[in-house]
């Protein structure tokens, strides 16, 4: 399986503007099919829940699938995963989040896109790290460019490595601007590209995404 998992630090990092850009570039290269296998905070609708995340994840696609696939599990409840599946009483395991991401050919380049940080539940008694080891991807770390930024970058790559996961690399995603210079600070503790992502400068990641992947 051929692809990237998206995962970050924590909550409300930027993960799935900064995949969707990401998938834009890709798509330049590669087939590439979406998965966000579970998401809660959906919006109600007449048709059914709508998984926000998974639909901009899609659309960004050139190859354009149902939802259904795109994300398989859904809840409204503005809650964790994992909360969510206990608060609904259902049973989804590793191996079910697993099999919503995969797709049907060789071919495709899949950004599956997890929920919260690496460490994060993502079902019950699984984390994110679990479903990125079984899908063997390599990792893309959503850091929000920030004080603190250093410190979340290097303990999530830690944490990828324990694991002995492949970090692709750091993405320090420059919500509001600064001259922290987070990214020359961290590249001195870490072997791992660091490429920074600012909606004034879409250019320069569009160029680091294409060098590195």
């Amino acid at each position: 399986m051929k692809g990237l998992f998206i995962s970050g630090a924590g909550t409300d990092v930027g993960k799935t503007y900064v995949a969707l850009h990401l998938i834009k570039i890709l798509n330049k290269k590669y087939q590439v099919k979406a998965r966000k296998p579970i998401e809660s905070d959906c919006e109600k609708s007449p048709s059914g829940l709508i998984p926000k995340d998974a639909k901009l994840l899609s659309e960004a696609c050139n190859n354009k699938e149902p939802l259904e696939k795109v994300c398989k599990f859904r809840f409204e409840a503005c809650v964790s995963p994992e909360k969510a599946i206990d608060d609904k009483k259902v049973t989804i395991t590793s191996s079910m989040l697993v099999a919503a991401c995969k797709t049907e050919s060789a071919k495709d380049f899949v950004v599956v896109e997890g929920a919260g940080g690496i460490y994060s539940p993502i079902a019950k008694k699984t984390l994110n790290i679990d479903i990125a080891k079984e899908l063997g991807l390599p990792i893309v770390l959503i850091i929000k460019d920030e004080l603190g930024a250093i410190n979340q970058a290097l303990l999530s790559v830690h944490a990828a490595q324990q694991q002995e996961l492949k970090v692709a690399m750091i993405v320090l995603n420059q919500i509001t601007t600064n001259s922290l210079d987070n990214n020359k600070a961290i590249s001195a503790y870490t072997k791992v590209p660091v490429v920074s992502f600012s909606e004034d400068n879409l250019k320069s990641f569009e160029d680091d995404i294409e060098r590195l992947v």
